[in-house]
C-alpha cells in the first residue's frame, strides 16, 4: 500500500519512471509519508543515513559511482539546510542529485509553527531546476501542473548536462495514511538531444507516418523559420499528403490550414476533427480556441522540436520534447523524401477521411470568408487594408498589436506578420513596430488599437522616426477586445474600469511629434486615406486614425464567428 498524498504517489511513480532506482533517507514526520513510498516501490531501493549534512555526501558518492540520478529526502525544517554542502559539491562536480524536501502546508510558513522555514528556492543558484509541487491536486489542471513540474526537475538533472535539482512537497496532516493500492500511471516527458542527421529525420518521419497513426497533425505556432521560400513550399506540398498542417499568420509558414479556428467553429464538437499525432513547432498560437481542441486530444502523441528543449507544453499531454533547430529537422524532411529513405512514405490509405475532411471544410471556411462584406468597423479597416496592400509593389513589413488586431490579422493577412505575442501585452507593441523601422529599408506598418496606441505613445516622441514608417490606428474608444468576454456586460466596472473607456484621439500627438495625421469614420474616409497612406512619399511618419464605434465592431465580429456556428448542422450531417 502506498500514502493517501496524491501528490506523493505522482512523485514516486514519475520517479521511477526516470530511473532513480536509489534514495538516500533521513529520518523525520513530516517526510515519512514520501519515506513509505519510497521503500514500498519495488523499483527502488533506500538508504537510511541520520545525518542530513552526511545524507547529502552518501548521495554525492552514490551518483559518481553509478552516473545516473540518485535521491535524498529530508523532513521539513533545518533539515534541508543540511544538504547545502552537498548540493553545491554536486553543482560544479555535474552529479545529478535529486533532492526531495517535505515541507509545512504554505499558510504555515513564517507564523511561529515548528519546523517552518521558507523551503521553496532555498536551495538558490546551487540547483539546476528547482519546484514546489501543490499540495492539492484533485483537478486535471493542478495534476498536469505537478506532473509537469516533476518532469521537468527530473529531465533537468540529466540535461543538458548532470546536476542537482529540488523538489519540495508540502504536506498537510493527517500524515500516516497509508492506503492506496498502486501508483498512477503519469505521463513522463522525454527528452531527447541528438545530433541532427539522417537518422533523427527517419526516426520522427516514420513516427509520423507510422500505420497506427492514423490523425496525424504537424501545428506551427509563432516564430520565423530560417527556410527559403522554395523550401517551404515543398514542406506544404510533402505535409499535405500525409497530414493536417496548421499554422496561423504569426507562424510565418504557409500551411494547408490558416484558418483552423473558423474550421472548429463550423464542425463543432467533432471528435472526428482530433489528432492522434501532434507534431509542434514553434512559440504560442494567438487562438484559445485552437490550443483547447488540442488539449482535447488527451490520447495523441505530442512531441515537440525546441531550440530551448525547455518544456512548454501548451498541449497539456506533451509526450517528448527534441532540442534541435525546427529549420534543420524540416529540411531533414525533405531530404528523405528526395533521396527515397523513408519507408513510410506512401500515403496510408487510413488517414485520408482525416486529411480530406479538414481540407474540405477549411476549403468552405476560405469560400465563406471571401465573401464576407463586413459594415464599416475595425473589422472592414483591416479587411480593406491587408486588400489593397496585396497590391503594393513595395517591399513591406506589418506589426499588429495585440487584442482585436492580431486577431483580425488572423483572419485577413496573407503575409508574415509581426507580433509582441511572447507575453500578449499591449504595452510596448508601438515602439517596437518604430524600432522596426528605423533600421529596415523597408515599408513598416503598424496595426494598433487605442489603448496600445496611447499606452505607448511615446514611440512617436523619437528623432529616429523616418517615412517609412505608417500607422492604422483602430479607436473605438476603448479595449474593445473586453465586448467579446461572455459575462463581463454584467459587471457595472466594465466599462470604466475594464475596458479603459475614453474619449482620447491621437490628432493632438501626431501634431506635436511631426506625424502626418489623416482620420476616417465611414467607409468612403477609409477608403481615401488608406489609399494616401500606403502610396503617399513622405520624409515624416503618417497615421491614419480609424474611428468607429465599440458596439458596432463587437457586433460585426460577433457575426463573423457566428456565420460559422450557423452552418454547423449542415457540415455535421455530411
Amino acid at each position: 500500500m502506498f500514502s493517501d498524498k496524491d501528490n506523493i504517489n505522482l512523485l514516486t511513480s514519475l520517479l521511477a519512471a526516470h530511473g532513480v532506482c536509489h534514495a538516500v533517507v533521513c529520518p523525520g514526520s513530516r517526510n515519512a509519508p514520501i519515506v513509505h513510498n519510497l521503500h514500498a516501490h519495488p523499483d527502488i531501493t533506500c538508504y537510511p543515513v541520520t545525518d542530513e549534512r552526511s545524507a547529502g555526501f552518501y548521495a554525492l558518492g552514490m551518483a559518481q559511482a553509478l552516473r545516473q540520478p540518485v535521491a535524498v529526502c529530508v523532513t521539513s525544517g533545518t533539515a534541508l539546510l543540511n544538504l547545502a554542502p552537498a548540493v553545491a559539491e554536486a553543482f560544479y562536480q555535474h552529479l545529478p542529485i535529486v533532492v526531495i524536501s517535505a515541507d509545512r502546508p504554505k499558510a504555515w510558513i513564517d507564523q511561529l509553527d515548528g519546523q517552518t522555514l521558507q523551503q521553496d528556492e532555498v536551495l538558490g543558484p546551487f540547483v539546476c531546476r528547482s519546484v514546489c509541487l501543490p499540495e492539492d491536486v484533485s483537478s486535471a489542471v493542478a495534476r498536469w501542473h505537478a506532473n509537469r513540474l516533476v518532469n521537468e526537475a527530473l529531465m533537468a538533472a540529466i540535461e543538458p548536462q548532470f546536476g542537482p535539482v529540488h523538489i519540495n512537497v508540502p504536506l498537510t496532516e493527517p500524515l500516516f495514511r497509508f492506503d492506496t493500492p498502486a501508483l498512477p500511471e503519469e505521463r513522463v516527458i522525454h527528452f531527447w538531444r541528438t545530433k541532427v542527421d539522417i537518422d533523427l529525420f527517419r526516426h520522427l518521419w516514420e513516427k509520423m507516418t507510422h500505420p497506427s497513426v492514423r490523425k496525424p497533425m504537424v501545428v506551427f505556432g509563432q516564430g520565423f523559420l530560417d527556410l527559403e521560400e522554395k523550401e517551404k513550399q515543398g514542406l506544404v506540398a510533402l505535409f499535405s499528403r500525409h497530414c493536417v498542417t496548421v499554422s496561423e499568420r504569426l507562424s510565418n509558414f504557409p500551411a494547408t490550414i490558416l484558418h483552423a479556428e473558423e474550421v472548429l467553429a463550423l464542425a463543432g464538437d467533432d471528435d472526428r476533427m482530433l489528432p492522434d499525432f501532434i507534431l509542434y513547432i514553434g512559440d504560442m498560437l494567438v487562438s484559445k480556441t485552437v490550443r483547447n481542441f488540442l488539449r482535447r486530444a488527451a490520447h495523441a502523441t505530442v512531441m515537440m522540436i525546441s531550440n530551448d528543449g525547455k518544456v512548454h507544453d501548451t498541449t497539456m499531454h506533451m509526450d517528448t520534447i527534441i532540442e534541435a533547430d525546427p529549420a534543420d529537422v524540416l529540411r531533414g524532411f525533405l531530404y528523405i523524401q528526395k533521396e527515397g529513405l523513408a519507408e513510410s512514405m506512401p500515403v496510408s490509405a487510413s488517414r485520408k477521411p482525416y486529411l480530406e475532411r479538414w481540407k474540405d471544410l477549411h476549403a468552405k471556411v476560405e469560400r465563406m470568408i471571401e465573401e464576407i462584406d463586413p459594415p464599416y468597423s475595425q473589422m472592414a479597416a483591416v479587411r480593406y487594408f491587408e486588400q489593397q496592400l496585396d497590391d503594393m509593389e513595395y517591399d513591406f513589413a506589418v506589426h499588429y498589436a495585440n487584442s482585436s488586431a492580431v486577431r483580425l490579422a488572423n483572419i485577413f493577412a496573407a503575409h508574415p506578420v509581426y507580433c509582441n505575442r511572447g507575453v500578449n501585452g499591449i504595452d510596448g507593441s508601438l515602439s517596437t513596430a518604430a524600432g522596426f523601422s528605423v533600421v529596415s529599408n523597408r515599408r513598416v506598418f503598424c496595426v494598433i488599437g487605442d489603448l496600445s496606441f496611447f499606452y505607448d505613445q511615446n514611440a512617436l516622441w523619437n528623432q529616429n522616426l523616418n517615412g517609412n514608417f505608417r500607422m492604422i490606428l483602430l479607436n473605438n474608444g476603448k479595449g474593445g477586445i473586453f465586448d467579446l468576454l461572455p459575462g463581463l456586460e454584467q459587471s457595472e466596472a466594465s466599462e470604466r474600469f475594464v475596458s479603459g473607456a475614453h474619449r482620447t484621439s491621437a490628432q493632438g500627438i501626431c501634431v506635436q511629434n511631426d506625424i502626418g495625421y489623416l482620420q476616417a469614420q465611414n467607409m468612403a474616409e477609409l477608403q481615401v486615406g488608406m489609399v494616401t497612406l500606403l502610396t503617399e512619399e513622405r520624409q515624416r511618419p503618417l497615421l491614419l486614425e480609424v474611428l468607429t464605434d465599440s458596439e458596432a465592431d463587437a457586433q460585426t465580429f460577433r457575426a463573423y464567428l457566428s456565420c460559422f456556428k450557423q452552418n454547423q448542422s449542415s457540415i455535421n450531417n455530411e
